[in-house]
């Protein structure tokens, strides 16, 4: 599933530091976690789509590699970003 631009760019306006920062850790966590639920929603109608849960694992791993990254940069910019997109229950 693919993102468009304009919902790149609020998710950039929500989570980085000003409107063209699309490389710091919280905006690229905050685009994997919006192409994954997508692809979890994908699945709701498409249970037996293999080939795309695949790529799901990928994703998930790519975020997950992000998050420790930014732990171990920033402890309470961790705790923000996972407050803030829900992903600890």
């Amino acid at each position: 599933m693919s993102i468009t631009n304009e919902i790149k760019k609020e998710i950039v306006a929500k989570y980085g530091r000003n409107e063209n920062d699309t490389g710091c850790p919280e905006v690229q966590i905050a685009i994997w976690t919006y192409r994954i639920n997508a692809l979890i929603e994908h699945f709701n109608v498409h249970a037996k789509d293999l080939h795309s849960r695949l790529g799901l694992m990928k994703m998930v791993s790519r975020r997950r590699h992000l998050l420790d990254h930014l732990k171990s940069m920033s402890e309470e910019r961790y705790q923000d970003i996972i407050k803030k997109l829900d992903l600890r229950k």
